[in-house]
């Protein structure tokens, strides 16, 4: 794959059409005029490529508009979940919703875009690898990624405060109309689960959510209390049973290929620039998601 990152330029005119490719992207956080750079710099390899977005753009509802609509012209089609900086309410917005009522403003001005949604009917990727159904999920998170000896949200809470670990969703990312966070995710993963199930069973999927769907890959977090606010339990056993060709996910900013249960599950985050300026690959490159890249089986688990 080469995707020309930095000064890019759209495919020259008349050259040969090659075949489309699955790609997927996260975490661009545009806010930064580095991580701005480097989106405005994205383009396919192919006319037929479809990019995934697996959330946190930024938190401004005109960030997000402008990055999506610069995308949604030059991919063939482009698939978003929210991430939780999405969902924030900043106080800088003049947009100020909260909520699932900022969500479902964010879903109609993707659809005016031509972007799919967790809230459209899933489409299925033809190309190479495929076919298979892209499945984007908001699915949030419900605490159940408790720190070991902790048997409630309000002693891991405890336990993570003490660590000096909080993170701004408990200040900016409001679940109304829903009583809690955790409400919020339970209602997320009935609906999804449903919709999921109706998936004809002789197809693949390629699940697309920002937060993590398994707990394993919370395993190297630096600061292992943040773990609280990165997934469910609920979600453990989508992969096997939902038959997924690979898991798509962000939030964790460890961007990298682990397998769960022989399901690969591939972080595709840029991240912040003081992250992405210490690793040695160029930033910003979209992760071929199909075909099936023939990568090292690194963080294989049972």
């Amino acid at each position: 794959m080469t995707y020309e990152i930095r000064g890019a330029a759209p495919p020259t005119p008349g050259t040969p059409s090659r075949p489309g490719r699955l790609v997927a992207t996260s975490d661009l956080h545009i806010r930064h005029p580095e991580n701005r750079k480097i989106a405005d710099s994205l383009w396919p390899e192919s006319e037929h490529d479809w990019l995934l977005v697996a959330g946190d753009i930024g938190e401004l509802v005109s960030d997000i508009e402008w990055t999506l609509r610069t995308l949604s012209e030059r991919f063939a089609k482009v698939i978003w979940v929210p991430g939780n900086h999405e969902l924030w309410t900043a106080p800088d917005d003049p947009i100020p919703l909260r909520g699932d009522a900022k969500y479902r403003h964010l879903v109609e001005l993707c659809r005016g875009l031509g972007v799919v949604t967790p809230e459209d009917p899933y489409p299925v990727w033809e190309g190479e690898g495929g076919p298979a159904v892209i499945a984007p999920l908001f699915l949030l998170y419900d605490y159940s990624f408790r720190p070991p000896g902790t048997n409630s949200k309000e002693s891991a809470l405890a336990v993570a405060e003490k660590a000096g670990v909080i993170c701004t969703d408990e200040f900016l990312l409001h679940p109304d109309p829903y009583p809690s966070r955790e409400a919020w995710c339970r209602a997320r993963l009935a609906e999804t689960e449903r919709r999921l199930a109706e998936i004809p069973p002789e197809l693949p999927t390629v699940l697309i959510n920002h937060w993590p769907l398994v707990r394993e890959p919370t395993d190297v977090l630096w600061r292992p209390e943040f773990a609280l606010w990165c997934g469910t339990k609920g979600s453990a056993d989508w992969p096997r049973r939902f038959r997924a060709a690979s898991v798509v996910y962000g939030h964790l900013h460890i961007p990298r290929l682990m397998w769960c249960d022989d399901v690969p599950h591939q972080e595709v985050s840029l991240g912040y620039p003081r992250e992405w300026g210490r690793r040695s690959q160029e930033p910003g490159r979209p992760v071929q998601i199909l075909p099936l890249p023939v990568r090292e089986e690194a963080g294989r688990t049972p």
